[in-house]
């Protein structure tokens, strides 16, 4: 990983300290760094092939967004979801994603229904593979993906900043959850197709009721903190 980071680094047209965020961000959200992790700024410097400066300016960053918890005389860790946190996500999630799927169902293509299912696709050769990673992103790929095809863009612009602790939420629970996950996103876009906007809306709800329970379950585990 920490190669792969310092390849990346310096050759994006982006001020450092966003460079550096931003693949703190998709480290964490990826799993490279556990939730209860420790990240000092030598070990991220040494990682992200940067100085320490970048590194804390970023972390700073990160803790504001609730990626990172700074502790007194421990320094940063990887923060770990609460139960709380959980409960206000999923709070916004039904309320976004619910009318997004009857908007959708009111609204799409045949083309915006095929991108659906190429995402479907996608998402059960990834969950095959234990490619956890991917499936995360493409868990987020495809609500993201119905928002658009509401028609509202102001549910997208709102979901925008939301859909990193999706992600992240998910990833940590995916080795359990993405077989199911799956099975529900195929019921949301058959609903979708359909164009029966009460059926789509049902459909949403019945998913974000059983990822929440998941997500919830998870958080009580301990994400197998360190």
């Amino acid at each position: 990983m920490a190669e792969d980071l310092r390849d990346k680094l310096g050759a994006q047209h982006l001020p450092l300290r966003d460079q550096v965020l931003a693949a703190l961000r998709t480290a964490i959200i990826d799993g490279d760094y556990l939730p209860g992790e420790r990240l000092t700024e030598d070990r991220l410097a040494e990682d992200f092939g940067v100085s320490r400066n970048p590194v804390r300016e970023a972390l700073r960053v990160a803790e504001a967004e609730g990626f990172v918890v700074i502790l007194p005389r421990r320094g940063a860790v990887v923060a770990s979801p609460s139960s709380g946190t959980i409960a206000d996500m999923f709070a916004v999630r039904e309320r976004l994603e619910a009318l997004a799927a009857r908007l959708a169902a009111e609204r799409a293509s045949a083309a915006d229904v095929a991108s659906l299912r190429a995402l479907l696709d996608q998402g059960r050769e990834a969950t095959q593979r234990q490619d956890l990673a991917r499936v995360a992103e493409l868990n987020s790929a495809l609500h993201l993906r119905i928002l658009q095809i509401s028609g509202n863009p102001w549910l997208s612009s709102i979901a925008k900043s939301l859909y990193l602790h999706v992600q992240w939420i998910f990833r940590l629970g995916a080795a359990e959850r993405a077989p199911h996950s799956w099975a529900e996103h195929i019921q949301l876009v058959d609903a979708i197709e359909s164009g029966d906007g009460d059926r789509a809306e049902q459909a949403a709800l019945h998913h974000l009721d059983a990822a929440s329970a998941a997500a919830y379950e998870n958080a009580e585990g301990g994400y197998g903190t360190r």
